[in-house]
């Protein structure tokens, strides 16, 4: 390739002094087709296009990575993955890149998709060990086949860093206590202090600013026969419990990244505690020690579990319409009779109710209206996206949560198949809801796909395998 100088001497040869292409290849010594190219043409410049080369780029990582953020860009912030998750489940499939890999292709992603934002600093506070800081934090499950949000009730010790969570299904107090209840145990003690925000179901409402906070009659019963003391932050002032906020953030950014498969509340908590014991072996991010090894300094300066447990229940007066309805939880329930009594009363734990005559006799009882609550998974629109991008199929936050039948149906390597698969899952929704499809698989699907998909699905090898029959 000539260089600018050349090309400029061979173009003043040729326009001003005369030269013919042939002599000019002579002197230069260089082939005729150049020299008459750079004498008589004018060569402009080309756009020159810089292709990105990697293995983000070179292979399918870059469209798995692209396919999770832009997933998560339609969830609110709390619920997207970090890039430490992208980089976990990555590595689950495969990929054998660094952090940094994931890390610059995930910022360069979010410059042309997401504007940056700034963190505010906050001022430093110092805590002695056995102090403990309590908030708060909406995480999400999928359970039975639905969306659900749960609360997670975080305790957070700054002196250790150490942190103990439980999953909850409201914020009422009820569940407050018992979640309290939960976490001692869990911590095999009693902070001397907990550093609480203006929670409606700790603290009483004040007129003015300037009035000093007072706890509720039941979150102070509650304190005293645990025997810690409650410090109640200033308004708007989350910097005076910062290691629960970061704790909370902690916990959804790396237990809760997609949403978890919930069974029930108590194994949820119980692989809640498992996690947050195994995350205790890591050092300090100020201390040179283990968090493990500070929180074994700090249980020691706890309270003792009190010898009886505390019965977290409330009763709530009642009153029936005349359709024998009952309102709990800002929910109608049907309560059968309730129109013979003249007096209801509701008896509450944080899951149960019990509705109780005035005689003592319990006319009905179930579960807490906001137990049931839940969410459908969009479907319909997940399928849609997934259509357009077939190979990034199996790696979708989504995919963990298909039935056991419709999952095997698409977990083909043919994309035209799943193409085919997904249009007629499609097809079916608007009638019918995931569930539904998967548990009349064979008479919805089968009997569509009979003699005409050549794609056949052994599903009676499929059912041995899910019963466990060899």
């Amino acid at each position: 390739m000539l260089t600018m100088t050349d090309i400029n001497t061979i173009k003043n040869l040729r326009n001003n002094h005369g030269y013919s292409v042939d002599k000019i290849r002579k002197d230069l010594k260089i082939n005729w087709r150049t020299a008459k190219r750079y004498a008589d043409d004018d060569p402009l410049p080309l756009d020159v296009i810089h292709l990105k080369k990697g293995m983000m780029y070179d292979d399918k990582w870059g469209d798995i990575v692209s396919s999770w953020l832009a997933e998560d860009a339609r969830l609110t912030k709390k619920k997207r993955r970090t890039t430490v998750q992208f980089l976990k489940e990555l590595k689950a499939i495969g990929f054998t890149g660094s952090y940094r890999t994931v890390c610059m292709f995930v910022q360069e992603w979010h410059v042309t998709h997401v504007e940056g934002g700034v963190d505010d600093g906050s001022e430093r506070l110092e805590h002695p060990p056995a102090d403990a800081q309590l908030d708060f934090g909406t995480m999400e499950v999928e359970h039975k086949g639905e969306l659900k949000d749960v609360k997670v009730l975080v305790m957070s010790f700054p002196y250790s860093n150490a942190g103990f969570a439980v999953a909850l299904p409201s914020e009422n107090q009820e569940c407050l206590l018992e979640g309290m209840k939960q976490l001692f145990s869990q911590a095999d003690g009693v902070p001397k202090n907990i550093r609480i925000d203006n929670m409606s179901t700790a603290v009483k409402e004040t007129k003015s600013k300037f009035e000093q906070a007072q706890l509720t009659d039941g979150f102070q019963q509650f304190a005293n026969h645990y025997g810690f003391h409650t410090q109640v932050c200033n308004p708007r002032s989350g910097n005076e419990k910062g290691s629960v906020e970061n704790k909370v953030g902690y916990v959804r950014y790396n237990f809760f990244p997609t949403a978890p498969r919930m069974a029930d509340y108590e194994s949820l908590n119980k692989d809640l505690y498992t996690q947050l014991l195994k995350d205790r072996n890591r050092q300090h991010h100020e201390k040179p020690s283990l968090i493990e090894e500070l929180w074994v300094e700090e249980g020691a300066a706890l309270w003792a579990l009190p010898d009886h447990d505390y019965p977290v229940r409330r009763e709530l007066a009642v009153t029936s319409n005349k359709y024998n309805e009952i309102v709990l939880d800002k929910t109608r329930i049907h309560i059968p009779r309730a129109r013979n009594h003249s007096l209801l009363t509701a008896r509450l734990t944080w899951d149960k109710y019990q509705i109780v005559s005035g005689n003592g006799e319990i006319i009905d009882e179930g579960n807490r209206p906001y137990m049931g609550k839940s969410r459908k998974i969009p479907w319909e629109m997940i399928l849609r996206d997934w259509r357009r991008k077939l190979n990034t199929v199996p790696y979708s936050r989504y995919w963990k949560y298909l039935p056991g039948r419709i999952q095997h149906y698409l977990n083909t390597e043919d994309l035209r198949v799943r193409y085919d698969r997904i249009s007629e899952l499609l097809e079916l929704l608007p009638h019918n809801d995931m569930t539904t499809i998967n548990e009349r698989f064979f008479e919805l699907v089968g009997e569509r796909s009979e003699g005409v998909d050549p794609y056949e699905v052994r599903w009676s090898a499929y059912d041995k395998l899910t019963k466990g029959e060899n």
